[in-house]
């Protein structure tokens, strides 16, 4: 089993000095990859289903993770997720190839269809059709990273005539896709178009549940041969122990990507966990944990 760590931009670890520290300390514990979120607005004051109180700080993942490529040199950087529908498929495909490049092909490219009308409103971008819109812009920027002439003709992106370079390190196709999601239309398309499939705040029940609802969609969705074995990734509600990861493993999970300790096991953001608590916690799953599950 491989080990993230979530929240690489988020919170304590929003100030740059300290992600950096927790960045090196994860890569030399052995963690596989550090993964950021998004939510460009958050709603004041918060309501349900937004995840964070509007005061949380939340640096943009990609320009966290361009920090973060010179000062580490093995881990992975995954987002975790890109709210997908809310980008300009070409300028996210420039983005995204520029980080592989600056990562030396690190890059692990999560993404979701998003959930909050609020910021969908905010920013002015339809909530219709948000799916339909996510697989045209996907298959648009695999288009511009990979075709030798790039052109893409869809309902909602439509080019030829044009080039972005560097394409990514990592082809063909660009850098791993996953999905996010806990819904049958998610596992449908993390079956039919993605490398892996990632599970956010999940008890070991409800992760069940949704590898049982991705062994359901792979009965309905032909999976390209190509894409392999689907991964999963999970971020497990609750602190991570060996026994615990053990657990999640024996279910299939192929990585547990932590959040920050949390004070209370009834929470899924910590929003008291300090850079030194994170940076120790690290240190603890490195020692107890990490290479023995």
């Amino acid at each position: 089993m491989e080990f993230g760590l979530f929240g690489i931009n988020m919170g304590p670890l929003s100030d740059p000095g300290a992600a950096i520290k927790i960045a090196r300390t994860a890569e030399s514990a052995g963690f596989d990859s550090l993964w950021a979120g998004e939510h460009v607005v958050l709603p004041d004051p918060q309501v349900a289903p937004s995840p964070l109180p509007p005061t949380y700080p939340m640096l943009d993942p990609n320009i966290c993770f361009a920090w973060l490529a010179g000062q580490t040199t093995t881990i992975r950087l995954g987002t975790g997720i890109i709210i997908l529908p809310q980008r300009n498929p070409l300028v996210l495909a420039k983005e995204m190839a520029s980080l592989d490049v600056l990562s030396n092909g690190r890059l692990i490219f999560g993404v979701g269809i998003g959930y909050l009308k609020a910021e969908f409103d905010a920013l002015g971008i339809p909530f219709k059709h948000k799916a339909a819109r996510t697989v045209e812009y996907l298959e648009a920027m695999q288009a511009i990273w990979s075709q030798e002439t790039p052109s893409y003709q869809g309902q909602f992106v439509r080019f030829d005539g044009i080039q972005a370079l560097p394409r990514p390190l990592q082809q063909p196709g660009g850098p791993p896709l996953v999905f996010g999601g806990h819904v049958a239309a998610a596992y449908e398309r993390s079956v039919a178009l993605a490398q892996g499939w990632y599970g956010f705040g999940l008890t070991l029940e409800k992760t069940a549940e949704c590898l049982a609802g991705l062994r359901s969609a792979a009965e309905r969705v032909e999976r390209p041969p190509e894409l392999g074995r689907l991964e999963i990734s999970v971020t497990p509600f609750g602190d991570i122990d060996i026994e615990t990861a053990r657990h999640y493993a024996e279910l299939g999970v192929d990585r547990l990507i932590t959040l920050f300790p949390t004070q209370n096991s009834g929470e899924l953001f910590s929003s008291s966990a300090t850079v030194s608590e994170v940076d120790d916690y690290i240190k603890h799953l490195g020692d107890s944990v990490v290479g023995r599950v």
